[in-house]
């Protein structure tokens, strides 16, 4: 079981996944200083397990490519001519 989904959009990113890592690393190094091992070791274990996951074994995916936006068929249909009969926002013809 993964707890981190590597295929998430959200990490596609390279600066979201080194800020994750270095947030970890970080929050480590200031339970160690400021005299807390136990936290600096759990904190330190999730920078490596984050690090593991997000570079070692992440193989990005490639963005799916959307399709151009076709226009409807009734928006083909109609000319010059029907968008002037169109009523305008107060609701009267122009």
């Amino acid at each position: 079981m993964q707890l981190i989904d590597p295929n998430h959009p959200a990490y596609r990113r390279l600066w979201v996944r080194v800020a994750i890592v270095a947030v970890c690393f970080g929050w480590a190094v200031v339970e160690f200083v400021t005299g807390d091992p136990f936290w600096g070791v759990l904190a330190g274990g999730a920078g490596a397990y984050s690090f593991y996951i997000l570079f070692w074994t992440f193989k990005p995916q490639p963005p799916a490519t959307e399709p151009a936006a076709q226009p409807d068929a009734e928006e083909e249909e109609e000319g010059p001519a029907a968008t002037a009969e169109k009523p305008s926002k107060d609701g009267q013809a122009e």
